[in-house]
């Protein structure tokens, strides 16, 4: 039994519990849900709003307390997660997705730049939140159009475990509506999509009610007619089929190396705070005081007594740096292995590479690139079935078969390529040739031109001039 079915089931059987009722307890369980709060932790992380390093000391109760404003407390971010879920996304999707079809069907209406730009930041979505959404609609003058729904905002009902199937799914954002010139709350708008259309609600103060604003309705409205898809019209993307959190890999990582830049710079600080003072005959009033006055006037005033002949001695901590930048880079380095990256400052990379050096440094980001293609091959087929049934509403041909080829960022050694391919002149085809030629921009426009020029030699007036 089906999500729709499951709650259906419950009204009918007078289990006390309406569909709005269940939207409500569905909503409120996703907000307050573990995998939400990782959904927003991915962010902030991406954004450098990481877990701060902390320096701590022990007061005189024995307990653990934050050493700002008594020692140098520096809190350094070191952001590598932003740069591998950018080096991720671009790597796959930065370059336009070519399609192939047998069928005569202009496809740039739908699979253009403005398109490609949209899957750019639904990789960025699925690297950060595990799975990423797209939602089909008729825009205000018929045109099908595509909307990147947030994952922290959609709550979907699966049909199977494995997460291939959807039978509803909710989707939510909040609004800021003002009560007086100078007051304004916060309302959250819910969508709660259903094969047979969309029911709205709204979300306020731990209450929900219908959204009288809007009208429950079907999908599509065409010349008076309401139609609805075929399916739930939401469209999902996953970096691989267990939906598994790249933050996970490298959380801890990350947090270490900000730890570990912070103790750093607060043990190699050039102030009063790297040594250790040995005082005799010291009369101020307490320790934190004579800190104070040492680091704002520069000065002490100790005394002498009889007993004790009045002094200020100083034990010098000697910081090895080279431990430290050790253990960063190798932090780096695990950050870098752990999240399937590159370095792109590796050795490998130096005096002119070989492409078999190239392919080496980029093995481990292939990995999950191979695990991400395939399912967004999955979810681009399933996209196809919206543009179909949008064009069978107009009337128009069906794309009947339809391969998308991925195009990655990998860099190439100019070199041996091009002398890859006049080793291959007879024995691949020209158009292949041509095609994986670093100079080629468009393959059909340089078949042309090469025809063209072939054809101006073969047409020119050779002329002998005789003795």
């Amino acid at each position: 039994m089906n999500t729709t079915e499951q709650w259906i089931d419950i009204i009918r059987q007078n289990r006390g519990i309406s569909e709005q009722e269940f939207v409500k307890a569905e909503l409120e369980k996703f907000l307050f849900s573990s995998k939400r709060r990782k959904m927003i932790l991915s962010r902030n992380y991406y954004l450098g709003k990481q877990n701060e390093p902390k320096h701590l000391i022990y007061t005189q109760k024995n307990k653990m307390e934050d050493a700002s404003g008594i020692i140098p407390n520096n809190k350094i971010i070191n952001n590598l997660f932003d740069d591998l879920v950018d080096q991720k996304t671009n790597y796959l999707l930065s370059k336009p997705i070519d399609t192939q079809t047998n069928d005569d069907i202009d496809l740039t209406e739908y699979f253009n730049p403005s398109f490609q730009n949209l899957l750019k930041e639904l990789g960025k979505d699925v690297y950060q939140c595990s799975i990423g959404y797209l939602h089909p609609y008729i825009n205000d003058k018929g045109k099908l159009s595509f909307k990147r729904f947030k994952p922290e905002n959609v709550i979907p009902f699966w049909h199977d475990d494995e997460h291939k199937q959807l039978d509803a799914f909710i989707y939510f954002y909040d609004v800021e509506v003002y009560q007086n010139t100078n007051l304004t709350t916060t309302e959250t708008h819910v969508e709660y999509y259903l094969p047979e259309g969309v029911h709205y609600y709204t979300y306020t103060n731990g209450s929900i009610y219908p959204d009288t604003t809007k009208y429950n309705t079907s999908y599509i409205q065409k010349n008076d007619i309401s139609y609805n898809w075929k399916s739930v019209p939401l469209i999902w993307f996953k970096p691989n089929s267990d939906e598994t959190f790249l933050i996970d890999r490298i959380k801890t990582l990350q947090d270490a190396l900000n730890q570990m830049l912070s103790n750093f710079a607060n043990v190699m600080s050039q102030d009063v705070h790297n040594t250790i003072l040995v005082l005799k005959g010291y009369d101020g009033t307490n320790l934190e005081e004579f800190r104070h006055n040492l680091a704002k006037h520069g000065v002490i005033k100790i005394s002498s007594t009889p007993e004790v002949q009045g002094d200020v001695e100083a034990l010098n901590v000697n910081v090895d740096a080279t431990n430290y930048t050790t253990i960063i880079k190798e932090l780096e380095r695990a950050i870098i292995t752990n999240g399937r990256g590159f370095d792109a400052k590796d050795d490998r990379m130096r005096n002119n590479p070989n492409q078999m050096n190239i392919n080496s440094m980029y093995s481990d980001i292939d990995l999950d690139a191979n695990e991400m293609e395939a399912e967004f091959q999955a979810s681009l087929h399933n996209l196809v079935e919206f543009i179909n049934a949008y064009r069978s509403l107009n009337n128009l041909p069906l794309i009947d078969s339809i391969k998308f080829i991925f195009n990655r960022d990998l860099p190439i050694n100019q070199t041996d390529t091009i002398e890859a391919i006049k080793n291959s002149v007879g024995i691949l085809s020209e158009r292949t040739l041509v095609a994986n030629h670093p100079f080629t921009i468009n393959v059909d426009e340089e078949l042309e031109q090469i025809k063209k020029e072939r054809k101006e030699v073969l047409n020119q007036d050779y002329t002998y001039e005789g003795n």
